[in-house]
Protein backbone atom coordinates (compact mmCIF):
# COMPACT_ATOMS: atom_id res chain seq x y z
CA UNK A 1 0.00 0.00 0.00
CA UNK A 2 1.25 3.56 -0.97
CA UNK A 3 1.44 5.95 1.52
CA UNK A 4 -1.14 9.31 1.38
CA UNK A 5 0.40 12.50 0.44
CA UNK A 6 -1.22 15.40 1.60
CA UNK A 7 -0.47 18.93 1.00
CA UNK A 8 -2.36 21.38 3.41
CA UNK A 9 -2.55 24.88 3.26
CA UNK A 10 -3.11 27.48 6.21
CA UNK A 11 -7.15 28.18 6.35
CA UNK A 12 -7.91 31.45 4.44
CA UNK A 13 -4.60 30.68 2.22
CA UNK A 14 -6.64 30.76 -0.89
CA UNK A 15 -8.82 33.87 0.34
CA UNK A 16 -5.05 35.44 0.61
CA UNK A 17 -4.00 34.39 -2.75
CA UNK A 18 -7.06 35.62 -4.45
CA UNK A 19 -6.59 39.14 -2.80
CA UNK A 20 -3.17 39.35 -3.61
CA UNK A 21 -4.33 38.81 -7.16
CA UNK A 22 -7.36 41.43 -7.08
CA UNK A 23 -4.77 43.72 -5.89
CA UNK A 24 -3.61 43.80 -9.51
CA UNK A 25 -6.95 43.85 -11.04
CA UNK A 26 -7.69 46.89 -13.59
CA UNK A 27 -11.45 48.20 -14.24
CA UNK A 28 -12.09 45.83 -17.09
CA UNK A 29 -11.13 43.01 -15.06
CA UNK A 30 -13.34 44.73 -12.32
CA UNK A 31 -16.31 44.96 -14.65
CA UNK A 32 -15.73 40.97 -15.66
CA UNK A 33 -15.53 39.74 -11.94
CA UNK A 34 -18.74 42.06 -11.04
CA UNK A 35 -20.93 41.02 -13.86
CA UNK A 36 -20.44 37.84 -12.97
CA UNK A 37 -21.21 38.20 -9.97
CA UNK A 38 -24.36 39.94 -10.71
CA UNK A 39 -24.89 37.15 -13.25
CA UNK A 40 -24.52 34.45 -10.88
CA UNK A 41 -26.84 36.38 -8.13
CA UNK A 42 -29.55 36.51 -11.01
CA UNK A 43 -29.50 33.14 -12.58
CA UNK A 44 -28.17 34.45 -15.98
CA UNK A 45 -25.20 34.28 -18.11
CA UNK A 46 -22.43 37.31 -17.43
CA UNK A 47 -22.59 38.01 -21.51
CA UNK A 48 -26.06 38.56 -21.09
CA UNK A 49 -25.19 41.89 -18.12
CA UNK A 50 -24.77 45.55 -19.79
CA UNK A 51 -22.15 47.49 -18.04
CA UNK A 52 -23.75 50.81 -18.24
CA UNK A 53 -27.25 49.30 -17.32
CA UNK A 54 -28.02 50.78 -14.08
CA UNK A 55 -28.15 48.23 -10.82
CA UNK A 56 -31.58 48.67 -10.28
CA UNK A 57 -32.56 47.57 -13.73
CA UNK A 58 -31.54 44.18 -13.07
CA UNK A 59 -33.67 43.51 -9.85
CA UNK A 60 -30.97 43.26 -7.60
CA UNK A 61 -33.08 43.27 -4.10
CA UNK A 62 -30.69 44.28 -1.05
CA UNK A 63 -29.90 40.33 0.58
CA UNK A 64 -28.43 40.26 -3.65
CA UNK A 65 -26.68 43.65 -2.90
CA UNK A 66 -25.06 42.20 0.39
CA UNK A 67 -23.97 38.82 -1.14
CA UNK A 68 -22.17 41.04 -4.02
CA UNK A 69 -20.43 43.11 -1.09
CA UNK A 70 -19.24 40.74 0.28
CA UNK A 71 -18.10 38.62 -2.79
CA UNK A 72 -16.03 41.47 -2.77
CA UNK A 73 -14.60 41.84 0.53
CA UNK A 74 -13.45 38.14 -0.15
CA UNK A 75 -11.71 38.33 -3.88
CA UNK A 76 -10.61 42.32 -3.62
CA UNK A 77 -10.21 42.27 -0.01
CA UNK A 78 -11.65 46.08 0.14
CA UNK A 79 -14.82 46.49 2.53
CA UNK A 80 -17.54 47.36 -0.03
CA UNK A 81 -20.85 48.71 1.36
CA UNK A 82 -23.64 47.30 -0.22
CA UNK A 83 -24.60 51.25 -0.65
CA UNK A 84 -21.98 51.95 -2.72
CA UNK A 85 -23.77 50.65 -5.75
CA UNK A 86 -26.25 53.16 -5.00
CA UNK A 87 -23.32 55.59 -5.75
CA UNK A 88 -21.94 53.81 -8.37
CA UNK A 89 -25.11 53.02 -9.73
CA UNK A 90 -23.57 50.59 -12.85
CA UNK A 91 -21.21 48.41 -13.07
CA UNK A 92 -18.86 50.63 -15.48
CA UNK A 93 -18.49 53.26 -12.59
CA UNK A 94 -18.33 51.21 -10.11
CA UNK A 95 -15.70 49.08 -11.89
CA UNK A 96 -13.69 52.02 -11.99
CA UNK A 97 -14.31 53.50 -8.34
CA UNK A 98 -13.20 49.63 -7.23
CA UNK A 99 -10.07 49.50 -8.99
CA UNK A 100 -8.92 52.95 -7.44
CA UNK A 101 -9.85 51.31 -4.30
CA UNK A 102 -7.35 48.14 -5.33
CA UNK A 103 -4.86 50.67 -6.81
CA UNK A 104 -5.04 52.91 -3.48
CA UNK A 105 -4.39 49.99 -1.22
CA UNK A 106 -1.72 48.78 -3.30
CA UNK A 107 0.28 51.92 -2.92
CA UNK A 108 -0.69 52.00 0.93
CA UNK A 109 0.84 48.03 1.08
CA UNK A 110 4.13 49.57 -0.40
CA UNK A 111 4.21 52.50 1.47
CA UNK A 112 4.61 50.22 4.79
Amino acid sequence: MQPLHIALQPIGANILEEQLTAKQMNAEEVQDWLANQIAEQLGTDADEIDIRVPFDSYGLDSVQAMSIANFGKQHLGLNISPLVMWNYPNIESLSQFLAEELAQANLETFEI
